[in-house]
């Protein structure tokens, strides 16, 4: 590897090359209506221990050049045990993914990929939440079409960031990973919500079980490996102080040694200066401050789409949160509640009139609605844990994620919206082939950082809300980026950047 660098040294040393994206040829820029001369597109994966490798197996049309990722070791695991499944043989997809995985350019540090690595047309991300903006920054200023796993940033401040690189190259093609955008169930709430046979929609509420079946939430920070343990209190008792100190003695007991072959510094980019501990890595980092954005970073944007889209929603007015407590407490919390509730109040635009958008995860659901029959579940049995229900005048829709399974009440009106007509085209391939369909100029991107970033940042703004206090109704001035009522709470709308990582 070579030397690190900061990435404000890595624009200034590549500016140049950005300007001269301008004029590369444009089959590697691709663009609407046009026919690239090549069949195929040189791709990039950069975190691909995780659902990279999903995304990455979807693009195996193509040519991965190169493979980017901080853990090797725990990439090579995961490849093993797709040649080696609990049952039967690998299949046709992982033997080929671990074939171009061999023959691909491998790369520790993005900066030195992008540098050195000419042949690059189009780069994947699917990195922890923390590290989205920096890549695809990097990236864009180099001409390179993006595809950013989501959520699409890690703090307001990064979406806007990305939006704002978007506009500014648009010859770069660029997708956010909510696949249930290209989906079916997606596309029907949409035409069945815009249709109007529910009435007149006045609340939305969305509901995910997780992190409650998945990581770690509500829990304190490890100490450092050679702290000092407090002596026992031989007669404890119970409270969430005596709780957190257990966990902390459970998490000690845990290796802290750094696996062979993770570079720590770089997986940490961004975030502040940590030990390393397995508690962050891997995949647990979703629940922690430093690299994720918890729930409703992980599914908002799977669940949240159906009804920002259908409804034409663009930014929230005010936001109010509340949730269980902070792991490690809220004054310097450690990792997200357990549970979170947040409600998003959308002003009224055109036709459609002002909408309440109420969030809920860790399990919570929302209160029942009259018009649901007293025999229908909420959630429904065999349900994966999320759901969205939009509540009309007339009736109401409940959904499952990425839109999948709608059923409406009464049966009057779901009489009635079978009758409605399709008016939305489908995507009849992966939400991945559908970016690098776009990317040749043979297609939409489905989830453009156009779509994708009012979504995310109102995402955001909930998690910034409950930071700004329980409860409190902060209001929000989304053309200058900022709360009027609380400026104190503007700083939870960014965050504090490691030296040589600030954008």
């Amino acid at each position: 590897m070579s030397q690190p660098f900061s990435r404000r040294d890595f624009v200034a040393t590549t500016s140049t090359l950005a300007m001269g994206a301008m004029i590369v040829p444009r089959h590697v820029l691709g663009g609407q209506g046009y026919q690239a001369p090549s069949a195929t597109l040189n791709i990039a994966c950069v975190g691909i221990g995780g659902m990279g490798m999903n995304n990455m197996a979807q693009m195996l049309t193509d040519n991965i050049v190169a493979v980017c990722d901080v853990d090797f070791g725990y990439v090579e695991r995961n490849i093993e045990g797709r040649l080696k499944p609990r049952q039967g043989e690998p299949t046709p997809q992982n033997l080929k993914l671990a074939e171009v995985y061999k023959a691909a350019a491998k790369y520790t540090d993005f900066r030195e990929m992008l540098s050195k690595q000419k042949d690059i047309d189009a780069v994947m991300i699917a990195t922890p939440d923390h590290l989205h903006a920096p890549i695809a920054l990097a990236a864009m200023q180099l001409g390179k079409h993006v595809y950013v796993q989501k959520p699409l940033a890690y703090s307001v401040y990064e979406t806007r960031l990305l939006a704002k690189a978007a506009a500014a190259n648009p010859k770069v093609v660029t997708q956010m990973g909510n696949q249930g955008h290209s989906m079916e169930g997606s596309h029907r709430v949409i035409e069945v919500v815009q249709s109007g046979v529910l009435g007149k929609i006045k609340e939305v509420h969305v509901w995910t079980d997780r992190p409650v079946r998945y990581w770690a939430q509500g829990i304190p920070r490890p100490r450092a490996a050679n702290a000092q343990v407090p002596t026992p209190n031989p007669r404890p008792t119970w409270n969430m102080g005596t709780v957190d100190n257990a966990v902390r003695s459970a998490m000690a007991a845990n290796d802290h040694t750094l696996p062979p072959g993770l570079n720590w510094d770089l997986y940490l980019g961004p975030a502040p200066d940590l030990a390393y501990h397995p508690a962050y890595h891997p995949f647990a980092w979703r629940g922690w401050l430093d690299f994720g954005v918890g729930a409703i970073g992980d599914m908002g944007a799977h669940l949240i789409d159906q009804s920002f889209t259908a409804l034409g929603l663009t930014y929230p007015t005010s936001i109010t949160a509340s949730s269980s407590p902070w792991g490690g407490g809220a004054q310097n919390p450690a990792t997200y509640p357990l549970a979170m509730m947040a409600q998003f109040e959308f002003p009224a635009v055109g036709k459609r009139g002002p909408v309440d958008l109420y969030w809920y995860d860790g399990g919570l659901l929302p209160p029942r609605p009259a018009m649901l029959p007293d025999d229908a579940p909420i959630s429904a049995p065999g349900s994966d844990g999320g759901g969205g229900m939009l509540i009309g005048e007339k009736g109401i829709l409940i959904h499952e994620t990425y839109g999948n399974r709608p059923r409406i009440y009464p049966e009057s009106v779901s009489k009635k919206a079978e009758t409605v007509k399709q008016s939305i085209p489908r995507i009849t391939v992966s939400h991945e082939q559908n970016w690098i369909q776009a990317c040749k100029g043979e297609a939409q991107a489905s989830s453009p950082f156009a779509q994708a970033a009012p979504l995310t940042e109102t995402m955001l703004l909930g998690i910034a809300a409950l930071r700004a206090g329980q409860g409190r109704k902060v209001l929000y001035d989304a053309q200058n980026m900022a709360f009027t009522n609380a400026p104190e709470a503007n700083k939870f709308l960014t965050r504090e950047y490691r030296k040589g990582w600030e954008l």
